[in-house]
């Protein structure tokens, strides 16, 4: 049970203890330099005969995070020598070869740690793998590595106080080795996402000597940035129908960062993972609409945006997206807009050429939202009702059950025209995951949807908003609200969309796996795994049937609220209970393995079920894979939040399956499981 309480509170609350923080001490902030938010356009130092040449200092500084009307906070950052403090420091950039030489100045109060990953000079690609210095107050500390490794890593440093840190402040950015010979200057960007505690949960968790209370209501907060800003003030980047965007997004913190592209596919050029990998598959060279980032990862990215209007890109862990009294805009008294890791995209038409219009629909739909008359309480008395869509077509009425929202089945290449009702008490709105809309406005994000002053309103009590759209292809899909994400997701505002191939069904043999919850308001009080995550809107689903020597496609789709990285497996196991490692077993093996005394499929080996079958991928987030990477691998996956995955799998024999929801590493807590039966 502990394991599971563990991951939805730190996701919500303690997690903070692993990411940066603010130093609250009495320093005049008249007297301190003012940090600046950091584009992370221009390369820091001095590059020549192939030495790149990099003078920082660490130094307290005043971060004025939610602008200049309120107080600033007294934060550890990065400059270079004689300039400002930045957020993320420096951008470290050079070409695949080149002596890097970074001397640092500690003008803190206390011994700095800096660490530069291993991986750069052909080091292990692990988390703990690192070159480091430590230096003493007042002194200066010398790291020098060479570039051997393209890529996009991240250094960073920490004073060691609270111990379970592994950023300091606002002490970290972006390292970008590019491959030899490439354009100069280079025609992409580079994104650093970054997490920071204000002054009050640093002073909370710095006066409890760094205990993860998993009783105690969440103090303080955290500050998400990209490149130093956070929505609605992050950087609009703009863009032409047509254009190829090029894209480096660097994960500068200890949490998991699903990033979700609207209306568009993106390939996922390249991506390290420092971190754990359960499936041993990166996902490089795949299209995707979501793509889960684990701590300190980072990622290349490509799009080309097709179509003309407004379009965002944001981190689909709504946790990372909730305002609250000091972040919200100044019109959202309510809460229910958006702040932090959320960027802006205004993409224009190009000269000449004019988007195609929206097709008269073949089909119409009513989506109508309603809440149920029985609201849940929560173990800390907050209530959360149940808000739930009820699909209608030619007088036919579905519904699923209260939390949880009715499949919606479309066919590729048929215009649909989906009204949809709100018959709730508070506005809301739908957006259509995955699906390459025509037409921005109805993309579902309330005041950005849309071009121009033409936006997109929340959809209000007792009115409606029609969406029409053609799916271009068939694949798994989802739908959700997309106003006070938390909330209105927990009551039910979510389901599955699925999209088939003209004159095709759905199979007896074809199901949707849909991991939802928790339902209560207070996430950092759950304690019970079927709370944790839901099947279908169900606890404890029922056993579903396969048939031997019949293909079955297994759907899967995550919103879980407060579990943004749960790992999906198919098991012939036929208890929940494997390979329960003490703690000090577990901290021996990791010793061994990252001490080089054990690989890592020998470290994974370990720690995972042995009684996984085999299944074949076939497509994620709808986009269907390349036939070369369909072979059979092991049945265990990682389904980010905002994630969908198509696996197939061959019945050879009569018995007894499970497919199980966990978390890890290890993957031993348990958060939901489905019973199936082979026939």
């Amino acid at each position: 049970m502990r394991a599971v309480a563990a991951v939805a509170f730190l996701t919500f609350s303690s997690i903070v203890l692993l990411s940066g923080g603010a130093t609250p001490r009495n320093i005049p902030h008249r007297a301190l330099p003012t940090v600046l938010p950091n584009p992370n356009l221009e390369r820091a130092g001095v590059l020549r005969d192939g030495v790149l040449t990099i003078e920082l200092e660490a130094k307290e500084s005043a971060w004025q995070l939610n602008g200049p009307n309120r107080a600033p906070m007294t934060v550890a950052a990065f400059s270079q020598s004689g300039k400002p403090p930045l957020i993320p420091g420096p951008l470290v950039r050079a070409p695949q070869g080149t002596e890097l030489r970074l001397s640092v100045r500690n003008s803190l109060p206390r011994p700095l740690t800096v660490f530069i990953p291993a991986a750069i000079r052909g080091g292990r690609n692990e988390g703990s793998v690192v070159d480091s210095v430590v230096i003493e107050p007042g002194a200066i500390g010398h790291l020098t590595t060479h570039g051997t490794v393209p890529g996009n890593y991240v250094y960073r440093a920490k004073s060691g106080q609270p111990r379970l840190r592994v950023i300091d402040g606002l002490l970290a950015g972006a390292i970008v080795i590019d491959t030899a010979g490439a354009i100069t200057p280079p025609h992409d960007r580079v994104l650093v996402i970054m997490a920071s505690m204000d002054s009050v949960l640093t002073a909370n968790a710095t006066a409890h000597g760094d205990a993860v209370n998993f009783n105690a209501p969440p103090v303080g907060r955290l500050i998400f940035t990209i490149n130093g800003r956070s929505w609605p003030n992050t950087e609009r980047i703009a863009a032409t129908v047509g254009d190829s965007l090029h894209w480096r997004i660097i994960n500068a913190t200890r949490l998991y960062h699903p990033m979700h592209l609207h209306g568009f596919y993106y390939r996922v050029d390249a991506i390290s993972n420092p971190g754990d990998d359960p499936t041993g598959q990166d996902g490089a060279g795949r299209l995707v609409v979501t793509q889960i980032m684990p701590p300190l990862s980072a990622m290349s990215m490509t799009w080309s945006p097709d179509r003309p209007g407004n379009w965002i890109l944001h981190c689909h862990f709504a946790l990372h997206l909730m305002p609250d009294s000091v972040s919200a805009a100044p019109d959202d008294p309510h809460l229910r807009g958006m702040v932090g890791l959320v960027l802006g995209i205004n993409v224009a038409e190009r000269p000449g050429v004019h988007a195609a219009g929206v097709p008269s629909p073949r089909r119409h739909l009513r989506l109508i939202a309603i809440a149920d008359s029985a609201p849940r309480v929560g173990q800390s008395g907050d209530v959360v009702p149940s808000m739930r869509f009820v699909l209608e077509e030619h007088g036919r009425r579905i519904e699923a059950r209260p939390w949880f929202s009715p499949e919606i089945d479309l066919t590729r290449g048929e215009p649909v025209s989906i009204m949809v009702v709100n018959r709730l008490a508070e506005p809301t709105s739908v957006h259509w995951h995955g699906i390459e809309l025509e037409n921005a406005y109805v993309d579902g994000v309330p005041g950005v949807s849309g071009a121009g002053a033409h936006l997109a309103p929340a959809i209000a009590p007792g009115d409606s908003f029609e969406a029409r759209f053609t799916p271009p292809r068939s694949g798994t899909f989802m739908y959700h609200a997309h106003v006070d994400e938390v909330r209105q997701q927990q009551a039910g505002l979510e389901g599955a969309l699925i999209v088939r191939d003209p004159g095709t069904g759905p199979s007896p043999d074809e199901h949707v796996f849909f991991l939802t919850g928790p339902r209560w308001a207070d996430l950092s009080r759950s304690t019970n795994p079927t709370e944790a995550i839901e099947i279908n809107g169900a606890a404890n689903p029922d056993t579903i049937i396969l048939h031997v020597g019949r293909p079955a496609r297994l759907r899967v789709v995550s919103l879980a609220t407060a579990s943004p990285e749960p790992v999906v497996s198919l098991t012939a196991r036929p208890d929940s209970v494997f390979r329960e490692l003490d703690s000090t077993t577990f901290r021996r093996l990791r010793t061994e393995y990252r001490a080089g005394k054990m690989s890592r499929d020998s470290f994974h080996v370990v720690l995972q079920d042995q009684m996984v079958v085999q299944w074949r991928v076939i497509a994620k987030d709808g986009a269907s894979l390349a036939p070369s990477t369909e072979g059979l691998h092991a049945a265990r996956q990682r389904v980010g939040m905002g994630e969908t995955y198509d696996f197939v799998y061959l019945p050879e024999r009569k018995g007894q399956l499970r497919l199980e929801v966990r978390v890890g590493p290890p993957f031993i807590g348990l958060l939901a499981r489905v019973p199936i039966r082979v026939e």
